[in-house]
């Protein structure tokens, strides 16, 4: 009877607030354990923003509180360590992107997690990465670069934010696709390599909207594609390389992950409440500022988008022989 009791006071009361302010916050329940959303990257990055657009509106919408807490470093087994080690009982979740669950158990020998240890709860949203190119390419479409690049055949270098990165992932699938001979060069980070591309120590390069719009605006980089299985509601006058390559779909997707075992009605609930919030016309257009685009997918279709990207991910590790040193 305890159980149950506590089972449904979690139920009753899910919102939101973070260890650094959110700014103007609902009244929350005082008697309502607290909600803790842990998060595998740096304040400001994808994850971190995500679940807190999420997670303001689970406060005004459910009236108790949940934490954010940052915890970064190890390709995520950091953060996703900390929830595998927390009770099951439905105070303690992780929000990141797919990679813990479809990059890492195929790139590390040993992992600081159990990934069968981790439950998808439900897909907040996606952030399409954008195909661009220096403009010292003297290309304008995905045909006209497909054409250049292999009439220039180990001429070109694209970069990304690291090895094993999704961004990794994508250009290699780019190669695969298309059959092309362009060389990789990784950097620490967004930071870098979009500076890498501007500056032409790279001349391709898969990177978020927001990082390159400006640049593009300024031609200084010109966008071609995305690597989401469709067009991407930022500049849906570009096409996906989808179009182009079947089965093409690389974009990063952030959700929202608990520890097995716990209870499934706190899990549902917490599914249920990620579907109508994406659905917000306020939210879509705070995730649209960065970049963003809504899914507020619940377990299944969470589960379905996961084993789709490790489907694709081992395809393209075992063909580009992708190995992290």
């Amino acid at each position: 009877m305890l159980k149950t009791r506590i089972v449904l006071a979690a139920l009753v009361m899910l919102s939101a607030c973070t260890l650094a302010p959110l700014g103007a916050q609902a009244q929350t329940s005082t008697s309502a354990p607290t909600i803790k959303f842990i998060i595998t990257h740096p304040a400001g990055g994808l994850p971190d923003t995500v679940a807190r657009i999420f997670g303001r509106r689970m406060q005004e919408r459910l009236n108790q509180t949940i934490v954010v807490e940052n915890r970064s470093g190890a390709n995520g087994g950091i953060a996703v360590n900390a929830l595998t080690s927390a009770a099951a009982d439905g105070t303690t979740f992780v929000v990141t992107d797919g990679a813990i669950l479809s990059i890492n158990p195929q790139l590390y020998t040993k992992l600081p997690y159990n990934p069968k240890e981790v439950l998808p709860v439900a897909a907040f949203a996606t952030a399409p990465l954008f195909l661009a190119v220096h403009p010292s390419l003297p290309v304008s479409s995905m045909q006209e670069l497909v054409a250049h690049v292999k009439a220039n055949p180990g001429k070109f270098n694209i970069g990304s934010s690291g090895i094993g990165s999704i961004h990794h992932i994508s250009l290699e699938a780019l190669k695969l696709g298309f059959g092309l001979d362009i060389s990789h060069i990784p950097y620490k980070g967004t930071g870098e390599a979009v500076p890498a591309l501007l500056g032409g120590h790279v001349q391709l390069l898969f990177s978020a909207y927001p990082s390159l719009a400006g640049a593009a605006e300024a031609k200084r980089v010109t966008l071609l594609a995305t690597n989401g299985a469709t067009r991407s509601s930022q500049a849906p006058e570009l096409p996906a390389i989808s179009e182009f390559v079947p089965g093409f779909s690389y974009a990063p997707f952030v959700g929202i992950y608990a520890r097995v075992g716990t209870p499934a009605a706190i899990v549902d609930k917490i599914a249920a409440e990620a579907i109508v919030i994406a659905k917000e016309t306020e939210v879509i257009k705070q995730l649209a500022k960065v970049g963003v685009e809504p899914i507020g997918g619940g377990a299944a279709e969470f589960r379905k988008l996961l084993d789709g990207e490790i489907d694709r991910v081992a395809k393209v590790v075992k063909a580009a022989g992708i190995k992290v040193e």
